[in-house]
């Protein structure tokens, strides 16, 4: 738990304080004095008696018993100020702001790892080093601008990078977005996003603490205990949006499989995002979008109705929410033609609701009303106002905030005119509003938003396996790739059905088995990754003849070991994969098979264990999900046995941890039956 010297600490000393405001120990202290501390403050600075009018010590070591220390001297220094505090002073508080620790150079690393066992010693909280600091109900220990004004009700922030905290306060503020707490966890030597994440989730009280939390991260050092307590904060009545920089690079792993070549870092973020309920957002301005949708009443439902008197602004934010997934759905019949009696000659209501530059407040109010008691297939309103600098809309921005206040569908202001209707702008924030400068960068947050699942259940039943079967083949098993006959044996014992397979090395017992097959014939090389590069796969063999034939071709092929016939059959080819990535545990991908996992790469992922629910909203996200269900004339495949084959392959990973790679490539779909075609196994112990 974070210690409460550091969150409402008594006493503060600022190491390093100075008159000098340039310094960021002086600018650490201004920010603490003018931030209205209650508390007692203490500066330590060997060549001044007063700082900015606040005692200074000449060393650490006279300073009185305190609770915070602040730390903005020399890294080489920090380690014996540290160990002054923690033995003499009774300090169980740090913020280390300097630089110069693990982010530079191995010495750097040792010096972050004495500070932090000395901190742990004595239960205290270490924040940094390497960070801006901290904001808290009772102190504004940072050395940046702006600071904003604290409210328990705004935006609590998490960021592993100072200046972008700056960044995305300096942004938010001029939106109406409000902040409360702010932590700047820098190098996260002792106290990482994980410690902060659990410390307001045992805390946490609906009534008064912020319901909103915004994420910067440049890492996730435990990803278990991460979900752990922002799925408990979700599931609590909170609201996350996060960023996951440097998420888009899959490194330097050397992937053997379709799953490992097409599994990357971001695809496990985004797993691991969706499990939690936290909206993933890729960028500042999107995180701060998505932060002031969260403001506002819950989008309920799919249908948005375009309200707005530009018309460029609507074609751009319908197809912004149309890509999303929303819907701009024709508004029609009687009470359109009423409204439209209402609004000048010229003006549209089909949606977007168009009422031309000249539109008034009363007739914005008009349509509003309309929209929320007369349209029912309208769930939710954006309006779209600005300024050609030809009139005041401070009229037009009451009504918005009136219509805000009162309606109980959600509406989303975009106010766009940032020079020409300045002031009017500034007057409804005042009031305690957001609103969106952008309306593509809305539409895409809203599309963000809504399609973000609830956190996924931990409460479900995986189905029945032979776990016995499935552990003696792991434990007489090598690292590598598994035998056909192993890999066969997993499949069965996970209850995933499978071709019939006749597999053999010899010629002669090879046409022998193939004697009573169902013709036509797929026949494979085996031992050999990836076949189809390797002219490995043959279709379509009719008859014993030309099996004959093919052997001897597929056994040429070097590092043959065998050769593989099965039934060739026909149906929607599916992929279903598995990949181990370190800290976050099993991946899980689903997507079409075949040479579309490669060409498209439409491929859904899931963070393991996954229940029905969670698979199923996989297998809807797919851009191809309309071919499963059947299209144009063509069968579809059966959603709940594809749903089944995607979580007894979470099933087998739970017996068998020790599977780093998996892939079903193609799993064959038809409207009654599904079959594993080709699978891979790698095993690592």
């Amino acid at each position: 738990m974070i210690a409460q010297e550091l969150l409402q600490p008594t006493s503060i000393a600022v190491i390093g304080a100075s008159n000098d405001l340039k310094k960021p120990g002086g600018n650490m202290l201004r920010n603490i004095i003018s931030g209205n501390y209650k508390g007692k403050l203490y500066a330590v600075n060997p060549n001044e008696d007063k700082i900015q009018g606040i005692q200074s010590f000449a060393s650490v070591s006279l300073l009185p018993q305190v609770d915070l220390a602040i730390l903005a001297i020399p890294a080489k220094h920090c380690v014996n100020a540290v160990e002054i505090l923690t033995k003499t002073k009774n300090t169980k508080g740090f913020i280390i702001i300097s630089a110069g620790f693990g982010e530079t150079e191995q010495q750097g690393k040792e010096w972050e790892a004495q500070i932090a066992k000395m901190v742990n010693e004595v239960n205290g909280t270490l924040i940094g080093p390497n960070c801006i600091g901290v904001i808290t109900e009772h102190y504004k220990g940072v050395f940046t601008a702006p600071i904003p004004p604290f409210n328990s009700k705004g935006c609590d922030l998490i960021s592993s990078s100072g200046a972008t905290a700056v960044f995305i306060m300096e942004a938010g503020m001029p939106l109406g977005i409000s902040f409360a707490n702010v932590f700047s966890v820098g190098n996260e030597a002792q106290t990482t996003v994980e410690d902060i994440l659990e410390h307001m989730d045992a805390s946490f009280n609906p009534e008064t603490d912020s319901l909103i939390k915004l994420l910067y991260l440049e890492s996730i050092s435990d990803p278990k205990r991460f979900l752990k307590h922002t799925r408990s904060l979700i599931n609590k009545g909170a609201k996350i949006a996060a960023i996951k920089a440097g998420s888009t690079d899959a490194g330097s792993r050397a992937a053997t499989s379709h799953t490992g070549a097409i599994a990357n870092s971001d695809m496990t973020v985004r797993a691991l995002f969706n499990k939690a309920g936290i909206v993933y957002c890729n960028s500042r301005e999107q995180l701060l979008s998505v932060a002031s949708i969260f403001n506002y009443k819950k989008l309920q439902g799919k249908n948005i109705a375009i309200i707005t008197h530009a018309g460029g602004s609507a074609v751009m934010l319908a197809d912004a929410l149309s890509k999303g997934g929303l819907k701009i759905p024709e508004i029609k019949g009687a009470d359109a033609e009423k409204l439209k009696s209402f609004l000048y000659p010229g003006s549209s209501v089909s949606n977007p609701i168009d009422f031309l530059a000249t539109g008034t407040a009363e007739q914005l109010g008009i349509i509003i009303d309309y929209c929320e008691h007369k349209f029912d297939n309208i769930d939710a309103m954006i309006v779209v106002f600005g300024s050609a600098g030809l009139f005041n809309v401070q009229n037009v921005y009451n009504v918005l905030s009136v219509k805000l206040e009162i309606c109980k569908k959600p509406i989303f202001p975009v106010l766009p005119s940032l020079i020409n209707a300045e002031k009017e702008i500034q007057n409804f924030l005042k009031k305690g509003h957001i609103h969106f400068p952008d309306e593509v960068v809305l539409g895409k947050s809203l599309s963000q938003v809504f399609n973000t699942p609830e956190p996924a259940s931990e409460n479900f039943e995986m189905p029945d396996i032979d776990t016995v079967s499935i552990r003696k083949c792991i434990d007489r098993a090598t690292d590598g790739y598994l035998s056909a006959e192993e890999t066969q044996l997993l499949l069965d014992a996970a209850g995933i059905p499978r071709v019939p397979e006749i597999i053999s090395s010899n010629k002669v017992d090879f046409l022998k088995a193939i004697e009573t097959a169902d013709f036509p014939l797929v026949m494979k090389t085996v031992g050999v990754l990836h076949k189809s590069d390797a002219s490995g796969v043959v279709l379509n063999v009719i008859n014993q003849e030309e099996a004959a034939i093919i052997f001897e071709q597929l056994m040429a092929i070097p590092a043959a070991t065998a050769v593989m016939a099965q039934p060739q059959l026909s149906g929607i080819e599916l992929f279903v994969g598995v990949v181990k990535e370190v800290g976050f545990g099993h991946v899980i991908l689903c997507g079409l098979g075949g040479i579309f996992i490669e060409v498209l790469k439409d491929v859904s992922s899931g963070l393991h264990p996954l229940s029905k629910d969670e698979i199923k909203k996989m297998i809807q996200s797919l851009r191809g999900y309309p071919i499963l269900k059947g299209i144009r004339g063509k069968e579809g495949t059966d959603e709940e046995l594809f749903i089944d084959s995607v979580q007894r392959l979470s099933a087998l990973v739970q017996a068998a941890p020790e599977i780093a790679e998996m892939d079903i490539n193609p799993l064959i779909g038809t409207p009654k039956n599904i079959y594993s075609v080709d699978c891979r196994i790698r095993i690592e112990k």
